[in-house]
């Protein structure tokens, strides 16, 4: 009877720091998921400038008459890369961006100033 009592009594603080640190767990997902919420507005503004920048440079490649597989094949990076950057998925790296402007004949600064802001 004597070991019953201590063995409940531990078996009861082990519950409790669960329940608390499943209390825990939840305030940190619910302070994530506001924070991601307020952030709707910057998320959308950025899909746009990638959207606007992937135009830019699919405007530059067609005006230029090249397919996505020579500049690709030019400036050594695949043709799904290309493809990525003119559907604004992602960006191309400093080096792509500079090696893209010589091939369109154009610079980094006139490409980046015709994003629409």
């Amino acid at each position: 009877m004597s070991i019953v009592a201590p063995m409940l009594v531990i078996s009861l603080i082990i519950y409790a720091g669960l329940f608390g640190l499943f209390i825990y767990l939840v305030i940190l997902i619910i302070r994530a998921l506001k924070k991601y919420i307020r952030s709707k507005d910057v998320r959308a503004e950025k899909s746009v400038l990638k959207q606007n920048l992937g135009e830019v440079l699919k405007d530059l490649r067609t005006k230029n008459k090249m397919t996505q597989e020579f500049v690709a094949e030019t400036i050594g990076v695949s043709r799904q890369a290309v493809s990525k950057w003119e559907s604004g998925e992602c960006d191309p790296s400093t080096s792509n961006l500079i090696a893209l402007a010589k091939l369109y004949g154009t610079t980094v600064e006139e490409i980046l100033q015709s994003i629409k802001q």
